[in-house]
């Protein structure tokens, strides 16, 4: 997806399908509109009401399902529909950071949610052991039914706020209560290492492309270069996307100059996206790695930089997203996120929707993942050449 305002795997990774998060989003807050009645659907709730043998479901649920049906009728497979839980942890993706307090979630033989703080964490200065069973979270009673996605929103909320997080301790599990102050806790879009068949090259990850994947990419190249890198592969492979304004951002820092991408909204003029004076890592020698996954961002980033012939692509096709949707924050903190826009690159031939990059050195999507990385290989081949 592509989010476009500057807002919107260690601990988690959004839940989301590759196709649904992988363009472009804005995040606007809902306003009001004069929408018409719908009397059908009006006459329907009341059939349901006065007729049916079964309850009808609590509110927001019923509102939830009406929302899911008129997305769907809608007939575009990036616009959706988000529960608040889900949209929290999307934005805190997206945003690269969220207040916490530094858990991981676990599950013990009996399938009873547990707890294992990070080293330094909060949780871990609130005395919160690994193996505590978790009871609650705040208002929220948690069981072994209650899902990840409620537990970590529930969890997250501003830093410097504190949280009540009711434990049971092995052996007998009888519940107490601890209160932990929340912390920025950072969700990092970008880890890399040595390529391990050649230490001259670095192999960057980008899993999302998020407000902080700029940085993380200028700080994974100066860790690199400091232990003697002298080539980067750039890993876009199976990045969903994320934020539009970051990867222009990325594309920029390689870039010299030209334009890296255009978009246009209904009824609106074109949008064009430059960039102003040389990217620091613009003399990188670089290839780029996709594949079906890659989508959106992603595919602004390595679009952009095989149009101006910064680095050759690598790998296999892919996936050929290129509309933005628009993000609003509906009254309860669950989202629509509306396609909205279209964006693409100047003269790229042929076009990213429906069909995606076409790599410049093709490479046989791997089936299993034992034995060498096949891209990597090709990667460093076209960096150094043949052994």
């Amino acid at each position: 997806m592509i989010f476009r305002r500057s807002f919107l795997f260690t601990f988690i990774i959004v839940s989301m399908s590759a196709a649904a998060f992988a363009a472009g989003y804005l995040t606007r807050e809902w306003r009001d509109a004069s929408l018409n009645e719908f009397p059908i659907v009006k006459e329907s709730y009341n059939i349901l009401i006065n007729n049916g043998l079964k309850q009808i479901p609590q509110s927001p649920n019923l509102e939830y399902g009406m929302i899911r049906g008129m997305v769907e009728a809608y007939d575009d497979p990036y616009t959706i529909f988000v529960a608040p839980a889900q949209h929290e942890l999307e934005s805190n993706a997206l945003q690269g950071s969220f207040g916490g307090i530094g858990v991981r979630l676990g599950r013990d033989p009996q399938s009873n949610w547990v707890l294992f703080p990070i080293p330094g964490s909060p949780a871990e200065k609130a005395q919160i052991m690994e193996g505590d069973r978790l009871l609650g979270v705040d208002q929220l009673s948690v069981s072994a039914t209650t899902s990840q996605d409620d537990i970590q929103s529930a969890i997250r909320g501003p830093v410097g706020q504190r949280v009540k997080i009711t434990v049971g301790r092995p052996p007998d599990f009888s519940p107490f209560v601890l209160q932990v102050k929340r912390a920025e806790i950072p969700l990092p879009s970008v880890t890399w290492h040595l390529a391990l068949e050649d230490a001259r090259v670095g192999v960057i990850e980008i899993n999302l492309i998020a407000e902080s994947t700029p940085q993380e990419i200028l700080n994974a190249a100066k860790d690199l270069q400091e232990r003697g890198v002298s080539s980067f592969i750039l890993d876009l492979r199976n990045n969903p996307g994320g934020l539009l304004t970051a990867g222009v951002d990325v594309a920029r820092l390689f870039l010299k100059d030209g334009v890296v991408i255009q978009q246009q909204y209904r009824g609106k003029d074109v949008e064009t996206f430059r960039v102003d004076r040389p990217g620091p890592l613009v003399d990188l020698p670089l290839v780029v790695l996709i594949n079906h996954g890659s989508a959106s961002a992603a595919e602004i980033i390595a679009g952009s930089l095989k149009i101006h012939k910064r680095a050759l692509l690598i790998g296999s096709p892919s996936y050929g997203k290129d509309t933005i949707q628009l993000v609003f924050d509906l009254k309860d903190s669950s989202s629509l996120h509306v396609t909205s826009a279209h964006w693409w690159i100047p003269d790229l031939q042929p076009p990213i929707g429906g069909i995606g990059l076409q790599p410049d050195i093709s490479v046989t999507p791997q089936t299993e993942e034992t034995g060498p990385d096949a891209d990597i290989q090709a990667g460093i081949t076209a960096l150094y050449g043949s052994k």
